[in-house]
């Protein structure tokens, strides 16, 4: 296997079960990029890799922090970056596996170093789309960098006054910006899968996973969770929500279940939405496909 691997795609899939797979067959180390695995104490919710694969491949970025601290696609970049080019120079095999577009964008496409929020700069522009309206704001934009204008909807006032600050107090446009990053898929061979699902399937993996997670015990470990001081970013889990909906006793049982089926279903599309955007994804259905055969497909 001389290409880093992606595995892409949305949940329930079959992801974790094919990266095992390949891992196993050349000895290659599986970097997750999962916002959500990162965390030590979820593990139902979460849908964590099994033991047996955490213990028989090495899984990095899985139950790296506890679900109490804060981690950002930052820190996500600079530190899988470092792990990838690492085993790669040592040739290692490596497959880098999961749904979280915006980590796999950081690896493949580098993410720049945008300014720090100013809360007087932000407050300004703010007051002057309430007071000239959004239009004024998006006349600035297009003046300034008209590449970031003909992106951004001129009703997206969060990403016009962003795309402002990131000029004012860099002196750069955010387009320029940017072009300025650098990730590795200019600098190695990589070769990225996604994988597909018919929505009726895909749909039913999901609700049969649901329920699978509520009969593993999925309301203790969030009433457990609940305990901890959880970080923002922690708090997004699904799961998380609904099912703290039910022990405040907002709704029942049955609805909090269907409530993380459905946020599941909105999730997994918003992910294959995401990713379809990418045209070097290869897609592969999965649907008439065992993992021996995926894997050899892939391999």
């Amino acid at each position: 296997m001389s290409s880093i691997i992606f595995i892409v795609g949305p949940t329930a899939t079959g992801k974790t079960e094919l990266a095992y797979n390949i891992a196993k067959r050349v000895e290659a180390e599986i970097i997750s990029c999962d916002s959500m695995l990162v965390y030590q104490e979820p593990e139902i919710i979460a849908s964590k890799p099994p033991a047996y694969m955490l213990e028989s491949v090495k899984h990095n970025f899985v139950n790296l922090i506890s679900a109490k601290e804060s981690y950002d696609v930052f820190t996500y970049y600079s530190q899988a970056t470092k792990v990838i080019t690492d085993l790669f120079a040592r040739k290692v095999p490596v497959i880098v596996c999961g749904g979280t577009g915006l980590y796999a964008g950081a690896i493949l496409d580098g993410i720049f170093s945008g300014a720090s929020r100013v809360d007087s700069l932000r407050a300004s522009l703010e007051e002057e789309a309430e007071s000239k309206g959004k239009d004024s704001l998006y006349a600035k934009l297009k003046q300034i960098d008209p590449e970031a204008a003909n992106k951004i909807s001129p009703n997206d006032l969060k990403r016009i006054i962003r795309a402002l600050e990131v000029y004012y107090l860099t002196g750069k446009t955010i387009s320029q910006k940017h072009k300025e990053r650098k990730g590795l898929w200019r600098s190695y061979p990589i070769k990225i899968f996604g994988l597909s699902l018919n929505r009726d399937l895909l749909y039913k993996r999901i609700n049969n996973r649901v329920d699978k997670m509520f009969e593993q015990g999925a309301v203790e470990e969030v009433k457990t969770l609940l305990k901890l001081n959880l970080s923002l970013t922690a708090k997004k889990i699904i799961g998380i929500k609904e099912i703290s909906g039910f022990l405040e006793g907002k709704m029942s049982l049955p609805e909090s279940k269907e409530e993380m089926k459905k946020n599941t279903r909105r999730f997994a599309k918003r992910q294959f939405t995401w990713f379809k955007k990418d045209h070097r994804v290869e897609w592969v259905d999965v649907e008439n496909m065992s993992v021996d055969e995926l894997s050899k497909k892939i391999l």
